[in-house]
């Protein structure tokens, strides 16, 4: 997972862990404040890999993914970062599962994270979540549909931690530099890039691959999102999937030139409480990221 042993430099924001039950962050917990600039996640001789469930729905299913992607990257030239969302603030229907609550599931992909000895990262949906969520996390991402939202991105940026935007469906790859912009005068490094499909028509999207040299023009980090581009969105009462698609998908990117892949991955897909139609069985992790990094090595 690299060689260098990452530190975090947690901010003084956090509080004791407790029981929360099914509380939600809200901005009276902590006092938004710059935190210290944490030591850059990203090497450009190493595949960047952020993985993990969709939602940390639980303690077991947390670990036992930590777990198996950590094991996975044993031994390959990459960088792993174990992502998970603490809440789903966009669900296709009002009856969908939202979370555990905020602040268990913060605290449980911290753990995990140190378990394994890996970053983690997580999304955040309104400007007082970010220094909450950062003070768990060692990098926050917008998300696709919010990837325009300025005051969002400055908050994330206030942090002092690693920003990873989501492109937004509607967007053009052009467009993602005025959204790192908006993170002000930051190391490019530490402002990731992500291409995660366009919305083509109705209920589908398509990846235009053009979109990664675009983006990498911007010298910024670009990452593949190869689960969320096999989506189609918003069919019936949970968004569907093709996710036969996802091996196809995150070679052509790394053959494409991507500095990094993104994937959600789950023991058990069929039974996951979030986009279950897209996950990557955790069974499959390993072989598709050998041939991923093969791709990526070739295209080097």
């Amino acid at each position: 997972m690299g060689d260098m042993n990452y530190g975090r430099i947690r901010a003084k924001v956090r509080r004791q862990v407790g029981l929360w039950g099914g509380q939600r962050l809200s901005s009276h917990i902590v006092e938004p404040q710059r935190c210290l600039p944490m030591p850059s996640i990203f090497d450009p001789s190493r595949l960047l890999v952020i993985a993990g469930p969709c939602l940390v729905e639980s303690a077991g299913v947390i670990q036992r993914v930590a777990d198996g992607v950590a094991e996975a990257c044993d031994g390959l030239p990459v960088t792993l970062v174990l992502k998970g969302s603490y809440r789903k603030a966009n669900r296709t229907s009002a009856t969908s599962f939202e979370g555990i609550g905020d602040e268990l599931a913060l605290t449980l992909l911290a753990k995990a994270g140190e378990r394994i000895g890996a970053p983690t990262l997580t999304d955040i949906h309104a400007d007082d979540e970010a220094a909450i969520a950062a003070s768990y996390v060692d990098v926050l991402q917008i998300p696709a549909f919010l990837s325009r939202q300025t005051s969002l991105l400055r908050a994330a940026a206030e942090t002092g931690k690693t920003v990873n935007i989501k492109k937004g469906q509607f967007m053009a790859p052009d467009d993602m530099a005025k959204a790192a912009q908006k993170i002000g005068d930051r190391r490019k490094r530490d402002v990731w890039l992500t291409e995660r499909g366009t919305s083509f028509g109705y209920h589908d999207l398509v990846v235009d691959f053009r979109g990664i040299v675009t983006m990498k023009q911007t010298g910024h980090p670009v990452i593949f999102d190869a689960t969320h581009s096999v989506q189609r969105p918003s069919v019936g009462a949970q968004s569907g999937g093709a996710p036969e698609f996802i091996p196809t998908l995150a070679c052509a990117a790394a053959a494409a030139g991507v500095d990094g892949l993104f994937i959600e991955t789950h023991p058990n897909p069929a039974k996951a409480l979030s986009d279950a139609a897209t996950q990557l069985p955790l069974r499959k992790f390993r072989d598709l990221l050998r041939r991923v990094v093969d791709h990526w090595a070739l295209a080097r």
